[in-house]
C-alpha cells in the first residue's frame, strides 16, 4: 500500500514539473515574441525599448520623430529609439546589424531589398498581426499584398508611390517652355535640356539607374528583372545600350551634373533644383513634397517621357515597414506601424510624405488637411492609376547587388572609363551569374 502512495505521489510530482514548465516555455516565447501569435500585448509586461530605422532627408527626420513623440504620449510604458540616415548610409549600417542579428525591431524597407532580407529569415511575417494589432479594414488586399514574399506578408505598404518628373514651372519658363506636357518623348527631353543649357542651368540632375532603366525598360514592353527573378527580364542588350548612351551624352553635353559633382551634394538642400541652378528632378512622387518644403516656392509634377509612358509607369508600395525577425517585442512594433498606418493625429503630421496613404479613411480624413504641394500629389498618383501598368513581381533577393552593379557601371559609363556597348556585356554576365546564384 505504502508502495502504492509512493508511486501516486510520484505521479503528481511530474505532472506538477511539467506543468511548472510549460508555464515557463510559455512566458519565454511571449518574452521573445518568437511565435507572433499572442493576442495580448506584451507592453502591457512593463516597459518596453523600440528600436526604428529609416532612410530619407531632414524633413522626414523631423516629422518621424514628431510621431514618435506621440505614440511614446499615448504609450506611456513604450520608448522608441530612432537611427536614420541618407539612403546609402542606410544600407550600409544595416547589413552589418543583420548579419550580427541586431537589427532595429522596425525597419523601414525597400522593394529591392525586402526579398533578400526575408529569405534570409531576418524579417518577421506580418501577417498572424492583422486584425489584431494591425487594422487592416480599411486598406485593399492589392495594397497588402505589396509586401508578400513567398508565403508571409514581411513588409507593411507604408504609402502609394509613382514615378513623376518634377519641376519648377518658374525656371521651366527661363528655359522657353511654359510647361511639361504629359505625352512629352525623350526627343522632347533632349531638347528642352539643351534649352537649359543656354540658359546657363541643369535641366534635370540624371537619373539613378536601377529605377530608371526598368522604367525604360517597360516602355519597351520588358523589365529589369525576370518574373521569377531567375535572370534579367530583357534579352536585347540595345535596349541597355540606348538607355545609358542617351544619360552619357546627356553628362558630356553639360545638360545634367557629372558624376563628380553629384558626388559632394549631401541632400535635397544642396540639389541644383532647390538653389535654382536646375529645372527639376527625377524621383518618386513621396519625395515631393519634401523637395518643396525646402525650396520653399510652387513646384510642379509631370509624368516621364515616352513613347510608352503608361506601360513604364506603375504604382509602387514607396516603402514597406518590417518587423526584424530578432525583436523581442513584435507586438509592440506591429503597434507602431499600425499607429503609423491608421492613426488620424498622427498622419496629420506626416501628411503622407511617405507616399499616398493605404486607408481609406485617412486619405478621407487628410482632404481637407493637406497642403496644396500633397494635393498635387494626390492627383498625380491618381492620374497615374488610369495611366499605368501593374508593377509585376517583387525585386528578386539579390535585388541590392544588381543596383550596385548597375551604379558602378552607370558611372564608369560617365566617367568615360567603358563604352555602353561593353558596359552592357559586363552587366549581363555579372547580373546573369548573381541572379543565378
Amino acid at each position: 500500500m505504502k508502495k502504492g502512495l509512493f508511486i501516486l505521489l510520484g505521479m503528481m510530482m511530474v505532472f506538477w514539473l511539467a506543468a511548472c514548465g510549460h508555464s515557463d516555455n510559455t512566458s519565454a516565447g511571449k518574452d521573445g515574441g518568437s511565435d507572433g501569435n499572442e493576442k495580448k500585448s506584451d507592453a502591457a509586461d512593463g516597459e518596453v525599448t523600440l528600436r526604428i530605422a529609416w532612410w530619407g532627408d531632414q524633413p522626414r527626420h523631423d516629422y518621424t520623430n514628431e510621431v514618435i513623440k506621440l505614440f511614446e504620449e499615448k504609450n506611456p510604458n513604450v520608448k522608441v529609439e530612432a537611427e536614420y540616415a541618407s539612403w546609402d548610409d542606410y544600407w550600409q549600417k544595416l547589413a552589418p546589424q543583420a548579419a550580427a542579428n541586431e537589427l532595429p525591431d522596425i525597419i523601414q524597407m525597400d522593394l529591392s531589398y525586402i526579398t533578400q532580407y526575408a529569405n534570409n529569415n531576418q524579417l518577421a511575417d506580418l501577417t498572424p498581426y492583422f486584425g489584431e494589432q494591425i487594422d487592416t479594414s480599411n486598406i485593399a488586399d492589392t495594397i497588402i499584398s505589396g509586401g508578400e514574399v513567398g508565403e508571409g506578408v514581411y513588409g507593411f505598404n507604408a504609402g502609394v508611390n509613382a514615378l513623376a518628373f518634377q519641376y519648377d514651372p518658374e525656371m521651366l519658363k527661363k528655359v522657353g517652355e511654359n510647361s511639361i506636357p504629359e505625352d512629352w518623348t525623350w526627343d522632347d527631353y533632349k531638347k528642352i535640356s539643351a534649352k537649359a543649357k543656354d540658359t546657363g542651368i541643369f535641366f534635370d540632375t540624371g537619373q539613378k539607374a536601377d529605377v530608371f532603366f526598368n522604367y525604360y525598360l517597360r516602355t519597351q514592353g520588358k523589365r529589369l528583372y525576370a518574373e521569377d527573378g531567375s535572370g534579367l527580364g530583357y534579352d536585347d542588350d540595345q535596349l541597355f545600350v540606348d538607355f545609358f548612351t542617351m544619360m552619357k551624352e546627356q553628362v558630356d553635353k553639360g545638360l545634367t551634373p557629372t558624376p563628380d559633382y553629384s558626388a559632394q551634394l549631401t541632400g535635397i538642400e544642396d540639389n541644383p533644383v532647390v538653389k535654382q541652378e536646375g529645372v527639376g528632378i527625377f524621383q518618386w512622387s513621396n519625395q515631393f513634397l519634401g523637395l518643396q518644403q525646402v525650396a520653399d516656392r510652387p513646384m510642379e509634377l509631370a509624368p516621364l517621357p515616352g513613347p510608352g509612358t503608361a506601360e513604364g509607369l506603375f504604382l509602387k508600395p514607396s516603402m514597406f515597414w518590417s518587423v526584424s525577425e530578432n525583436s523581442k517585442h513584435k507586438e509592440v512594433a506591429a503597434q507602431f506601424i499600425d499607429f503609423f498606418i491608421n492613426d488620424v493625429e498622427a498622419n496629420k503630421i506626416i501628411l503622407a510624405e511617405r507616399g499616398v496613404p493605404v486607408s481609406s479613411e485617412i486619405k478621407e480624413a487628410l482632404k481637407s488637411e493637406v497642403s496644396e504641394a500633397q494635393a498635387q500629389v494626390f492627383d498625380y498618383v491618381e492620374w497615374v492609376e488610369e495611366n499605368s501598368t501593374p508593377m509585376g513581381a517583387p525585386d528578386p533577393a539579390q535585388a541590392g547587388q544588381i543596383i550596385e552593379l548597375l551604379d558602378s557601371l552607370s558611372e564608369q559609363i560617365n566617367y568615360g572609363e567603358i563604352s555602353p556597348k561593353d558596359a552592357a556585356k559586363n552587366f549581363r554576365n555579372q547580373a546573369e551569374s548573381i541572379l543565378g546564384n
